[in-house]
């Protein structure tokens, strides 16, 4: 029988996660379905960041770094970030943005292999990473004599050969929501005696990640996506244990000293992961952070990340089966990988007719009807892609029949066609 409505109310009913949505401030008679780009706003954030303003910064003044405890902020959320992503304590820290840190850990990785394999001078990575990945390891490869080598998805395991330096990927593909099996292609690539810089920018607080235990050398991700902790939010940075020792990373600032306040001239880089910092922490942006990443610390009683994981399955799970029920006939066609193993926590179609096929129109008309998810244009003439995130903290079953019934409303009025809808603009 087909789903209903009652049937969603019936799911939510039985969620154990589903007072976990009391944390987040969402604005009424909307359906997010972008927390993959920016996480919603927790309750918490507003106070807490006041208190920093108000009390901290206005009445503490510069006494705050030791009293409030702000010099201990990157160690702090970072242990905290640790425990969602298969981190031991002290292995991670707050800093930076993701493509700043990113030009640390890859730096730091060619450096190392260089030392050990001279030979090795290719970064091997997924052609559709996000770009800015690209970018970065464009610029490092021109530095540094390398050179950065694109493949598909699914011809990175035979691209690494002998001369590939840095396996570099995002462990959640950004457009399609396709997930790498991080432990197997990490172990492929020690096989053939290349490093493995891993993104997770797009699993990091929604997908379970073992760093640890699937051997990776390094790890960058971002703070404003399923962590919530606000537009530009920190990054995070972590190092396997068995590297930190041998390099220091490129960008040598005050507070990755191993004495920040003996103001000496001279560079010594600090112990552990504390090297990868570099600028004076961001406190205001911090300590929003934190209370993002507290959300989803918030389910560990409820069963963790393995709980959410259950959770973004099912929700995408019955994304698809709604919109195959409820909007077939339009041209629509799914993009996001139907085996649960290999998917992210988003959803991702494409329509007939390419460009011409009214992703970018279809997403601004939901958008005026309250459900807010976004558009991806094609790359190298592939469709354009509409995006949805599913992120299982705040997003109930009801949510997505909602959201379904209002793209079939979209396509099946023709609503998308309006020529509010036909303007094609940049999308963050």
């Amino acid at each position: 029988m087909p789903l209903t409505r009652d049937d969603c109310t019936a799911l939510d009913a039985a969620d154990a996660l589903a007072p976990l949505r009391e944390q987040f401030e969402l604005p009424d008679r909307v359906v997010y379905l972008d927390g993959n780009s920016l996480g919603a706003l927790p309750r918490a954030t507003a106070a807490r960041v006041q208190r920093a303003l108000r009390d901290e910064w206005g009445r503490g003044l510069i006494r705050s770094w030791n009293d409030a405890h702000w010099i201990d902020l990157p160690q702090r959320v970072g242990d905290k970030i640790a425990r969602l992503v298969g981190a031991a304590p002290g292995e991670l820290v707050v800093a930076d943005s993701t493509s700043v840190n990113l030009y640390k850990v890859l730096s730091a990785a060619l450096d190392l292999q260089r030392q050990r394999s001279p030979a090795r001078r290719v970064v091997l990575s997924e052609r559709s990473n996000f770009p800015t990945d690209l970018y970065i390891a464009q610029s490092l490869a021109r530095d540094k004599g390398c050179e950065l080598r694109l493949v598909e998805f699914d011809q990175l395991a035979g691209a690494l050969d002998e001369q590939v330096a840095v396996l570099m990927l995002t462990h959640v593909n950004y457009r399609t929501g396709q997930l790498h099996d991080m432990a197997a292609l990490t172990r492929h690539a020690h096989e053939r005696g290349a490093l493995t810089v891993w993104d997770l920018a797009h699993s990091a607080g929604a997908v379970p990640v073992d760093l640890n235990a699937a051997g990776a050398d390094f790890a960058v991700g971002c703070g404003y996506k399923y962590l919530n902790g606000g537009p530009g939010a920190p990054a995070f940075v972590w190092v396997h244990r068995q590297h930190v020792p041998h390099f220091q990373q490129p960008l040598s600032g005050w507070m990755g000293h191993a004495s920040p306040f003996q103001f000496s001239p001279e560079y010594r880089a600090a112990d552990g992961i504390a090297r990868y910092l570099c600028g004076t922490p961001p406190v205001l942006s911090m300590v929003a952070l934190e209370c993002g990443v507290d959300t989803l610390l918030a389910a560990e009683p409820l069963g963790g990340m393995a709980a959410l994981r259950a959770k973004s399955l099912a929700l995408t799970r019955l994304f698809r089966e709604l919109v195959d029920q409820r909007c077939a006939g339009h041209g629509l066609h799914w993009v996001s990988p139907h085996n649960d193993a290999l998917r992210g926590s988003q959803a991702c179609l494409t329509r007939d007719g390419g460009s011409d096929g009214g992703a970018y129109a279809i997403v601004q008309a939901l958008i005026e009807r309250g459900v807010i998810g976004d558009y991806r244009a094609g790359e190298s003439g592939s469709p354009d892609i509409l995006r949805f995130g599913f992120t299982p903290l705040y997003l109930c079953h009801v949510d997505v029949w909602d959201a379904v019934e209002q793209l079939h409303a979209v396509l099946d009025g023709d609503i998308w066609r309006d020529p509010r809808f036909s303007r094609r603009a940049a999308v963050t």
